[in-house]
């Protein structure tokens, strides 16, 4: 099933310049506006875009780019059991923002 995908390394949206039109694309996190709009570019109609964000910055871009196309917004927040003094309680890790649209 090696066919089904493949990984690009390299910084985008250079490293993604030369590549034919992707059916799906996963942007891990570290979006920005020219990353955003590169990879928007290059989806053909019916073509899936799942962007996550960590940062506020990014959030923020991807709740933008909710209001102008659509798709699904969704905020993942996930806490561990941790010593509390001589009980437990939980402890919060970095809740992750998730844009999935196809266009």
């Amino acid at each position: 099933m090696d066919h089904r995908l493949t990984v690009t390394e390299g910084s985008a949206p250079q490293a993604l310049a030369d590549l034919p039109r992707p059916d799906a694309i996963f942007l891990g996190g570290g979006g920005d506006a020219k990353v955003m709009q590169s990879l928007w570019q290059s989806l053909h109609p019916g073509a899936r875009l799942v962007a996550n964000a960590v940062t506020l910055e990014t959030e923020s871009l991807l709740t933008q780019w909710h209001g102008l196309h659509g798709g699904s917004l969704m905020r993942v927040e996930i806490a561990h059991a941790a010593t509390l003094g001589r009980m437990r309680g939980w402890q919060s890790s970095r809740p992750l923002v998730q844009w999935s649209v196809t266009r």
